[in-house]
């Protein structure tokens, strides 16, 4: 009787051990945000149609391959998904203690574009070119080093008890951590990174639970600092003509308002339900500039319509929703400020790229998140949501 106790105990733990490690697996898959992968992905699946729809005739810039940009964009979202499943499994707070190495490494990254090795696309220095059709962007993850560097500072005294909110000193330091990237990335110069980067700043102090003195001010030092820059001729021609055609649609509409208008033209044209897919006389005739990366939505006005527009905007609106309600039920700063960081950063950078083809922001060249064609911003947006996710499936059970 004991040998078959024996037996039937040393034959059922492993099978056990087995069963426990699977249900665990299943626990973290069920504790994922599944309404904003989804989300995220549909707007990916989404972007390689439009994508496709933009380039498959122009054969100046595909090498004469229609599915030139559609396999680029495919293979940009598979290594996305892998960095989004690695930052998963590596987790937040792991990740929290790697800052100092990611801050240092995207600093390199920018202060290289500054050296020989950077290349001027579209009238700004902001590309490291690594051959064979491929090209870097460090300004994007610039985007995720300030948000868990300046997490990191704020949170550490806040989530070992020692404060129930930073102290000025730890505020200062953190806006000298993120001012330095931004100041390279104003040399380059890189505008609407600049802006993305200081809407960020703002969305984690006022999670941090910063004082209100210190939104203010930074409030009051951004609009300083854009009319010194205006001021002091720190712009490219190229960007002071954006903000006298956005001042001014009707001004050089054959020049500077170019892009605008034939934005608008296209996504006018689309009415409800759009001229179908592919089907564009916009997209067909190439009238829109830049239209599988900057300008992708004009692609989506036109040949999905009123329909496929919104459809895009409500998913843009669930993952950050989403987002909103992972920052709100986490029990940790640190998870909180993160999470804040990314919210901002969406809205933001989804907002400026869709108001600027409807003509109601200045055009500024900054993608739509899980969009618009580019590896660089394809790579960070989905290791946001690796960090969204991580923060969701590593809180308490009771959270």
């Amino acid at each position: 009787m004991t040998g078959a106790n024996s037996f039937s105990v040393s034959g059922y733990g492993p099978r056990r051990a087995g069963w426990t490690r699977l249900l665990a697996r299943d626990s973290m898959a069920r504790r994922l945000d599944w309404p904003m992968l989804l989300s995220a992905l549909a707007l990916s699946g989404i972007g390689c149609a439009l994508v496709f729809s933009a380039t498959r005739n122009r054969t100046e810039i595909n090498q004469g391959d229609p599915y030139y940009f559609l396999l680029r964009h495919l293979m940009n979202t598979g290594i996305g998904l892998a960095l989004m499943i690695g930052t998963i499994c590596l987790g937040h707070r792991a990740l929290r203690n790697a800052v100092p190495i990611l801050y240092g490494v995207s600093l390199f990254g920018v202060l290289l574009v500054l050296t020989p090795l950077g290349a001027t696309i579209n009238g700004s220095r902001n590309w490291i070119v690594l051959g064979g059709g491929f090209s870097l962007q460090p300004s994007e993850f610039v985007k995720i080093s300030i948000i868990l560097g300046m997490a990191m500072l704020l949170a550490t005294r806040v989530d070992a008890g020692d404060r129930t909110y930073p102290d000025h000193r730890t505020v200062l330091q953190a806006l000298g951590l993120a001012a330095v990237p931004i100041l390279i990335v104003l040399l380059m110069p890189d505008l609407g990174t600049v802006l993305v980067l200081l809407t960020i700043i703002l969305g984690v102090l006022l999670a941090s639970g910063a004082s209100n003195r210190w939104v203010f001010g930074l409030i009051a030092v951004g609009v300083v600092g854009c009319l010194a820059v205006w001021q002091l001729h720190i712009l490219d021609q190229y960007q002071i003509n954006r903000f006298a055609a956005f001042a001014n649609p009707s001004l050089d509409p054959a020049g500077v308002g170019y892009n605008t208008n034939q934005a608008r033209i296209a996504i006018g044209s689309g009415g409800l339900t759009g001229a179908g897919l592919f089907h564009g006389s916009q997209t067909t005739g190439q009238f829109v500039p830049e239209q599988q990366t900057d300008f992708v939505f004009t692609v989506a006005g036109e040949e999905l319509g009123f329909v496929g527009a919104g459809l895009i905007i409500l998913l843009l609106g669930v993952v950050l929703w989403r987002a909103c309600r992972i920052a709100r039920e986490t029990t940790e700063l640190y998870g909180t400020i993160v999470a804040a960081g990314i919210v901002a950063w969406f809205a933001f950078q989804a907002f400026e790229n869709i108001g600027m083809t409807l003509g109601i922001m200045p055009v500024t060249g900054l993608p739509l998140p899980f969009v618009s064609y580019g590896g660089s911003s394809m790579f960070v947006v989905w290791v946001a949501v690796g960090l969204l996710q991580s923060i969701r499936v590593q809180r308490p059970m009771s959270a």
